[in-house]
């Protein structure tokens, strides 16, 4: 029976390689191409997702944390390599939720958090960014005009750092969280409809009897922390085990 583990990746930021910092010198004759192709996310099986995403996600995918700061992430698939939300053509199923860490794409944010600014970089990706000609394709967003930043760049940067302020505050109630002893190591069966059997393991999840237990002053801090909504947005999205099995009976047709 093989194990899928779902522990952080080692070569995080998922999906990134070589980001550049934007610059007219650099990207002054590049364009954003309007895609709504998600082929590089189809062998990604576990994506990052924010606190304030999972009242969106829990109706389709399982949540759940991993890695040292217990982060939240979605899972979309079962075997390794095999996104079963997206398809052939790089399209996302519907009506399945689009976490922000996908849509955000091809652009991030690099430097320290503590830094009063950070850089905004794009990963070079032929897909996405392309040059652009003498003669200007509609389909093409150029990044800058006349050596200033075009909407492109100013619609990218005001999603990062939104993205950005996401991932404090989710760091922030991970932290309470994971502090309050209510996180446990956990591993799961997953039987397909063809009878073949997988182990999911290196995630962690809230142990619902040690959070039954916690005292009237905790739970309340957990309250007034946003954290008890990501617990319960979490407990919630158990439910979608179902959903990411119907999605790999779709793909085994």
């Amino acid at each position: 029976m093989p194990d899928r583990t779902l522990e952080k990746p080692d070569t995080f930021p998922l999906f990134y390689t070589a980001p550049e910092a934007v610059s007219p010198e650099q990207h002054g004759n590049k364009g954003l191409a309007q895609s709504t192709n998600f082929s590089f996310a189809a062998s990604a099986i576990v994506i990052p997702l924010m606190a304030a995403e999972m009242p969106a996600a829990m109706r389709s995918y399982p949540i759940i944390f991993s890695g040292p700061d217990f982060m939240p992430m979605m899972i979309t698939g079962i075997k390794e390599g095999e996104n079963l939300f997206i398809d052939a053509n790089g399209k996302w199923a519907e009506p399945h939720y689009v976490p922000a860490y996908i849509r955000r794409y091809p652009f991030i944010l690099a430097g320290n958090e503590t830094d009063d600014r950070l850089t905004l970089c794009i990963e070079n990706d032929p897909a996405r960014l392309k040059t652009i000609g003498a003669k200007p394709k509609k389909d093409i967003n150029p990044l800058f005009e006349n050596g200033k930043q075009a909407e492109a760049i100013t619609s990218a940067l005001a999603f990062c750092e939104q993205y950005q302020a996401m991932v404090v505050k989710t760091r922030q109630i991970m932290k309470l969280i994971a502090g309050s002893g209510l996180l446990a190591k956990r591993t799961s069966k997953i039987t397909l409809a063809d009878g073949k059997s997988f182990n999911i393991t290196g995630f962690h999840l809230v142990d619902e009897a040690r959070l039954r237990a916690l005292g009237d002053e905790e739970f309340l801090t957990l309250r007034k922390s946003d954290a008890l909504a990501t617990i319960y947005c979490h407990l919630a999205s158990m439910n979608s085990w179902t959903s990411l099995l119907h999605q790999a009976s779709l793909r085994s047709h």
